[in-house]
């Protein structure tokens, strides 16, 4: 089964945009970033954020120094999306497509950092291993992808979550390394430890 993002953003409902306003997940983001900006000066490449909802993290990389893509299936989501870049001035290129068929959305490639603040986790494994081929032929040779996922565990409509080795089984050719936690409690009542993993083509 498949999160039905796109039903929830249609009802209003996304309580995972509560992440901006938290300090702790906010930093440990930005820690994971400042690893990967640490040898150079921005501008510091191209940024695909996977699943980019409205935004939030798209122009969060943007500010920072990438030139960034964001892709989404939910036109609500897009919308959303671009009425944000549209008040800030932003460059964000924003496409609609699946993770699953990144080339078919035509984002392009060469992506120095990808990044997926909820998306794989709530993927089904036909879908997961999709996602996993499509960054592959997206991302450059030295390419970092940062990940959040929750601990596996069944939630009915929610992310069902992902072990790590479920991680490497998507991304074969990737070394995935655990981050720890990011900070953000999930909206109750649902239980989940939510981890950042790094990946890095092997």
């Amino acid at each position: 089964m498949n999160v039905p993002y796109k039903l929830y953003y249609r009802l209003g409902f996304h309580p995972w945009e509560d992440a901006e306003e938290m300090p702790e997940f906010v930093a440990s983001f930005d820690r994971l970033l400042a690893t990967e900006e640490a040898s150079d000066e921005p501008p510091f490449g191209r940024a695909l954020d996977l699943g980019c909802g409205s935004g939030i993290w798209g122009r969060h990389l943007e500010k920072r120094g990438w030139t960034v893509t964001g892709i989404d299936y939910s036109r609500s989501a897009l919308r959303r999306a671009k009425e944000r870049a549209d008040s800030n001035g932003s460059n964000l290129r924003l496409v609609e497509g699946d993770v699953g068929d990144l080339r078919g959305a035509g984002v392009g490639s060469g992506y120095r950092l990808l990044t997926d603040t909820g998306t794989f986790h709530g993927l089904d494994e036909a879908k997961r291993l999709a996602m996993g081929r499509e960054i592959d032929a997206v991302a450059s040779d030295d390419a970092t992808l940062i990940l959040l996922a929750w601990d596996p565990k069944r939630r009915g409509p929610f992310p069902r979550g992902v072990s790590q080795g479920e991680i490497q089984e998507a991304f074969p050719g990737w070394k995935v390394s655990n981050a720890g936690p990011t900070g953000y409690p999930p909206p109750p009542p649902l239980r989940a430890t939510e981890d950042w993993y790094r990946l890095r083509r092997a």
